[in-house]
């Protein structure tokens, strides 16, 4: 078969399309003809060698996928060949990829395979950061940074859905802010203004946000810290700067303020919590109250180009590759 490999840490040059040999699956897996496969800013820093855990080379990309069952490993009965899936995996660049049978979950027909593999990895972060980690109560305010982007594009509607009072996503430029305005934000604010964050507490009416999803480092993350309202909490998502953020003590005690981290690789160890969020955001799909934006596709062969329009922020949605 056919797959993205690395064999070192770089640029979106050291992806190479190779020929290796198609995965077995094992006790508890299932084997998964991949027809689409989301790509993660943790992909981007896997490759840089700048993820959370070491990167191990040679290796195949990929965490998230949507494809068919094409076998069961030892004692995996269900789901049965032929079952469209979604599903979380260690190398889904690739035309098959084996998965825990615990980490896959059955798709309706009417999903398409691009737009469900934009879905797993960023429907869950978006409704974690809300729900678990941001503690979203009925009436407060969330700032989502990276609005136009595939958590930031789930995320203004998920806590439009989860009854906050005001929602306002940040972008960084006029067709970004279309597209968040177009989705419910209340207020969309591009975050390259000197004085955005101003533009955020006039648009809280001076309170801040209650809740801040913040996914730049650096900077960004500074001033999102500025925005909030006091209680407020800063869930930190990600770095895509590659800068680190400084905070100080003074600054959280000043108006009671939290910072929470999220991965959401810590948070698959806690089943019946994902078992929950996939049913409830599976609800909204099927209602059509959650919509799915998948700015654009590429070939699998096409990956170190899909990286770097993302890593260059000319992306709206999800960037997905197509592997059939």
């Amino acid at each position: 078969m056919k797959a993205i490999r690395i064999h070192e840490t770089g640029d979106p040059e050291v992806m190479r399309l190779e020929e290796v040999e198609t995965p077995a699956p094992g006790p508890g897996e299932v084997l998964i003809k991949v027809a689409a496969a989301g790509i993660n800013y943790a992909d981007l820093a896997q490759r840089r060698g700048a993820y959370l855990t070491p990167t191990r080379t040679p290796m195949t990309l990929g965490l998230e996928i949507a494809g068919t069952i094409a076998a069961l490993g030892p004692g995996v009965n269900a789901p049965p060949a032929g079952t469209r899936v979604i599903a979380f995996v260690d190398g889904g660049y690739a035309e098959y990829a084996a998965a825990s049978a615990t980490n896959v979950v059955p798709i309706p027909e009417t999903l398409d395979f691009a737009h469900a593999a934009a879905f797993p990895l960023q429907g869950l972060t978006a409704y974690l950061t809300l729900r678990e980690s941001g503690q979203l109560h009925a009436g407060e305010s969330v700032l989502v940074n990276a609005a136009a982007g595939g958590v930031g594009t789930l995320a203004v509607q998920l806590a439009r859905l989860m009854g906050a009072g005001k929602v306002i996503g940040t972008a960084s430029n006029e067709q970004k802010l279309n597209l968040v305005r177009s989705l419910g934000a209340d207020a969309a604010i591009n975050y390259t203004q000197n004085d955005w964050v101003e533009q955020v507490k006039q648009a809280t009416g001076g309170r801040g946000a209650d809740i801040v999803l913040e996914v730049a480092g650096g900077t960004i993350a500074q001033q999102s810290l500025q925005c909030l309202a006091p209680f407020g909490r800063l869930v930190v998502i990600g770095a895509a700067s590659g800068e680190r953020p400084e905070f100080s003590g003074i600054q959280l005690m000043y108006k009671n303020l939290a910072v929470v981290g999220f991965w959401l690789t810590a948070w698959l160890s806690r089943p019946d919590r994902i078992a929950a969020a996939i049913i409830e955001l599976m609800q909204y799909l099927a209602s059509g109250s959650l919509q799915i934006i998948v700015g654009q596709t590429f070939p699998l062969a096409q990956a170190a180009e899909a990286h770097r329009i993302i890593a260059e922020r000319k992306t709206t949605g999800k960037v997905v590759l197509l592997c059939e």
